[in-house]
């Protein structure tokens, strides 16, 4: 008598896939652990030396640098949803708040954040109920407003803190947003004027796949075709406008608010701005995840090249992160829990929405899952 041959039995299709995802979410969480202990403990000693400098702050001054920060993140929330509105997707000033934390914590926080931000910003628009290619054009224009906002307040503190006011650096500037909106409006009223570009470099991209040079262009008509309903109209860009440079100055305002809760001496608003300003593009520059140490030098020596004291300064840069930092990305992670919760009893792509290829184009944007980071 022979045993029966249960060692033969092929297993369920999905068991193995199923061992396979368990064992790589182990293995990230593991690494994630791994680097944030690491983190810690090399970037304990600057941490504890500069809590030292950290005096009481003043609470009123504290509770409205936080009511700033909030409404920085609010702001971020009412630019993003105006692009949407401006393409026809309108849903609960709410929703667009709770995604702008989450996806801003996951930006700051994980290393190579921005990827995994842009992928859970382009998930969430697709279950507001935008096509991929809508999706897709609102996280890149949020991201492009962002940075040219940026800009903008960065060139105006550099101008008030010389003392004089150049009317051809402004003009420049105005130019410059001028034809960039202009730029936009032109490919969401005529996407298929971009079809020779881009058939060109996807024959490029065949040929190096070895494909025939057509392979994908049925995907990539239907994409553009998508975008003609992206109509960024007038009232919904100025405003998307407006939202992205008070993001930028709200959250300054925030630092100064902390400058307030700490001195009673004085600083140069336009030397703080342009300290603020520096700092937030020293952020840019940097792998490490949020910033720290990078952004905080830069503030540091930014206020200190103001005129503040360097044990004011520090301190003043210790409360603004921990608000900006510490408070927002705590609220961002609970948030971004809340929606993944939620998430699980909803369907991935909304019906009216979804297509042949909805499995795919879930990955992110273009299927690629790369775009601009959200948030600051």
């Amino acid at each position: 008598m022979h045993a029966p041959d249960t060692a033969l039995t092929p297993e369920p299709a999905d068991t193995a896939p199923r061992r396979t995802r368990r064992l790589l979410r182990a293995v990230v969480i593991t690494v994630l652990l791994a680097l944030f202990s690491t983190e810690l403990v090399l970037g304990w000693p600057s941490l504890a030396a500069a809590l030292s400098q950290l005096r009481a702050p003043r609470l009123n001054w504290f509770a409205v640098a936080l009511v700033a920060e909030v409404a920085a993140m609010g702001s971020y929330a009412r630019m993003q949803r105006r692009l949407l509105r401006s393409a026809g997707v309108d849903v609960p000033i709410q929703r667009h708040v709770a995604l702008a934390y989450a996806a801003h914590s996951l930006s700051v926080t994980l290393p190579g954040g921005p990827a995994f931000s842009t992928h859970f910003n382009y998930q969430q628009m697709r279950r507001f109920g935008a096509t991929p290619a809508i999706a897709s054009w609102c996280i890149a224009l949020s991201g492009i407003l962002s940075a040219a906002a940026l800009a903008v307040v960065t060139a105006v503190s550099a101008i008030a803190s010389d003392g004089s006011l150049q009317w051809h650096s402004l003009l420049t500037l105005g130019l410059a947003v001028l034809l960039l909106t202009i730029g936009i409006r032109r490919i969401t009223r005529h996407p298929e004027k971009v079809e020779p570009a881009t058939r060109a470099a996807l024959a490029r991209v065949n040929k190096l796949r070895r494909l025939p040079e057509t392979q994908g262009l049925d995907r990539i008509r239907g994409f553009v075709e998508q975008l003609r309903s992206a109509r960024l109209r007038p009232r919904h860009a100025v405003a998307a406008a407006v939202f992205a440079v008070l993001n930028w100055l709200l959250d300054a305002g925030c630092l100064w608010l902390c400058f307030h809760a700490i001195s009673d001496t004085r600083i140069s608003n336009a030397q703080l701005l342009l300290a603020y300003c520096a700092g937030m593009a020293a952020g840019t520059l940097t792998i490490i995840p949020g910033g720290l140490g990078i952004i905080d030098s830069a503030l540091v020596l930014g206020l200190v090249t103001g005129g503040v004291a360097t044990s004011t300064a520090i301190a003043t840069v210790v409360l603004y992160r921990i608000i900006s930092f510490g408070f927002i990305i705590g609220v961002g992670w609970i948030t971004w829990l809340v929606i993944r919760r939620h998430n699980r009893r909803e369907p991935a792509v909304p019906a009216d929405t979804a297509d042949a290829d909805g499995a795919q184009e879930d990955r992110g944007p273009l299927g690629t899952g790369a775009g601009t980071p959200a948030g600051r």
